[in-house]
């Protein structure tokens, strides 16, 4: 009895220390429990209040206004300019060349020459397809290039527009290179090693774009020379078959850049592990098939940046058939060319006398008058129309960027003057901007359709001078 007592008498007082333990545990916050030896905190901030819908600000202009009181030059100063410009026999026949200048801040004809007639516009039927892009299709647009899954051990790669995939590792800095298929591959390697698939065939869909893709007006000799590339919505580097050392070099193509990028596609896949039975395939994506990875181009006012600044035939034709899609057109070279003057006309641009078998400005038979070339640059150029920016900006610089690079590097437009030029056998053009010496912008466009001269250092030397007097002078 006496030693059960102590057990007793031991286990409360065990009991009785623990939980003096506790309660001191508790009051400093060690173990959970009511008591608390810290500070009362104060209540709670109210919750915050949403305030109650505004309007948002006015959105910040895209360019900065110019000055309406600085001097408008002399209509009659630049009439003469123009008709020089006309007469000059480095143009060819005066009936063959248009010419137009107008001021930037009225739209007022200062001066023009046949500036309503369709001429041959080379490349500067770009502008065309620029503004129809960024006026119908939002700015951040991209491409995306997928992989899904098809029937049995099948994965399909499908294309979505973007002929500038890099060939392995994608670049977020750039837009030649943006998204990259070795990305892709390892992305979806990943996936299919999670299902415990090892080996694949891999088949590719090239259907989004229609109709041929290479346009029957186009010159045999410019396809050879590399000027462009057989137009799919799925290419390696726009498909050349080296890599680019400049703005205007021309590397030879593949005949089917869809299949050399499978091709390249199904050697990356098997640097990630996965083997791919057999060459590439042409295939249809099943509708709802399970998306094993996906990669994405730069967005769209880049992708113009782009083709404006390098003059990129295959871009831009790849660009119209996405307008094209956008309305419910085929994307071929029919569907895209109707649906970018379609477009511009909706934009507020007079499209009279203007007829497009390409986008680019490839071939000889698309005819633009000069004033419409000029409205499209006006339109670009207005504060007001921020998504067109691109198109303004993109433009090269005279003697500093693009296909201007290396033209008026001595001339008082240096840096003051962009423009979109324009080159084919016996074409020459150029459309833009220039700020002369008053700081008045200025908006031109010159085509000359038959000069006649070999190569096009005579016909760019009469424009260049031409607009490097809009720059020098102010005309009053």
């Amino acid at each position: 009895m006496a030693t059960g007592a102590r057990v007793a008498g031991t286990f409360a007082l065990v009991v009785v220390l623990a939980a003096g333990a506790y309660v001191t545990a508790d009051a400093h916050d060690v173990v959970p429990g009511p008591l608390t030896l810290a500070p009362s905190q104060a209540p709670p901030p109210p919750f915050p209040t949403a305030p109650g819908a505004v309007e948002a600000p006015d959105a910040a202009a895209a360019l900065p206004a110019l000055d309406p009181q600085t001097p408008v030059p002399t209509a009659s100063k630049i009439q003469s300019l123009v008709d020089d410009l006309a007469s000059d026999e480095r143009l060819g026949k005066a009936s063959h060349v248009g010419v137009v200048v107008t001021d930037r801040l009225t739209g007022d004809v200062l001066g023009s020459h046949l500036a309503t007639e369709g001429r041959t516009p080379a490349s500067t039927a770009k502008l065309v397809t620029a503004i129809a892009a960024l006026d119908t299709l939002p700015i951040d647009t991209t491409l995306p290039t997928r992989v899904v899954r098809g029937s049995g051990d099948d994965i399909v790669l499908v294309g979505g527009g973007d002929m500038m995939l890099g060939a392995d590792k994608g670049d977020g800095d750039a837009v030649l290179g943006h998204a990259g298929l070795g990305d892709l591959a390892r992305a979806t390697a990943a996936k299919l090693k999670l299902a415990g698939t090892t080996t694949v065939r891999l088949r590719f869909d090239d259907t989004l774009f229609s109709g041929p893709r290479l346009s029957p007006g186009w010159d045999a000799n410019d396809i050879a020379a590399g000027y462009v590339a057989p137009v799919t919505p799925l290419a390696v580097q726009i498909g050349v078959t080296r890599p680019f050392r400049g703005i205007e070099d021309y590397p030879p193509r593949y005949p089917d850049p869809s299949f050399e990028a499978a091709r390249t596609f199904a050697t990356r896949l098997a640097e990630a592990g996965i083997t791919v039975d057999g060459s590439p395939t042409r295939g249809t994506a099943p509708a709802g098939g399970l998306e094993l990875g996906v990669v994405h181009s730069a967005p769209l006012d880049q992708i113009v940046h782009f083709f404006l600044d390098t003059s990129d035939n295959t871009i831009t034709e790849v660009v119209s058939r996405l307008v094209a899609i956008a309305a419910d057109l085929p994307g071929s070279f029919e569907g895209g060319t109707q649906a970018v003057l379609r477009a511009v006309a909706l934009a507020g641009v007079d499209t009279a006398g203007a007829h497009l078998s390409d986008a680019s400005g490839l071939g000889y038979d698309s005819k633009i008058p000069p004033a419409m070339l000029a409205d499209l640059v006006r339109l670009s150029t207005d504060p007001a129309e921020p998504t067109l920016r691109s198109v303004a900006i993109g433009m090269p610089i005279a003697g500093l960027t693009g296909t201007l690079t290396d033209r008026f590097t001595q001339s008082p437009a240096r840096g003051l003057l962009r423009a979109k030029t324009g080159s084919l056998k016996s074409v020459t053009a150029l459309s833009g901007t220039v700020m002369d010496s008053e700081g008045r912008q200025l908006v031109f466009a010159v085509i000359a359709d038959d000069t006649g001269a070999i190569g096009q250092y005579a016909p760019r030397q009469a424009i260049d001078a031409f607009a490097s007097t809009l720059a020098g002078c102010g005309c009053r």
